[in-house]
């Protein structure tokens, strides 16, 4: 995990646990720790515990599930045909 610790200028209690951020989302721990996996929320270590900034979990839209739908062509439109007399 890329975490690195909370520097002096930050304020601790703006980063909660895991276990507070599933509780906000209504998902599970191991479902954070995921998001944290891919770099879709921030975490820094403190004394062994990952800790997510309580704006981003609050604030963390999900993605739609699913592949992503393609992108229709555009409609060819129709050429009248010639007629041969």
């Amino acid at each position: 995990m890329s975490a690195t610790t909370i520097k002096d200028n930050e304020n601790i209690d703006d980063w909660i646990s895991q276990v507070e951020a599933a509780r906000i989302r209504s998902v599970s721990k191991q479902a954070i720790a995921k998001l944290i996996r891919r770099n879709r929320l921030s975490a820094r270590e403190i004394g062994g515990r990952m800790l997510v900034r309580r704006s981003e979990v609050e604030a963390f839209v999900p993605m739609p599930i699913g592949r992503p739908r393609k992108k229709a062509a555009p409609k060819k439109q129709a050429v009248p045909k010639k007629q041969t007399d």
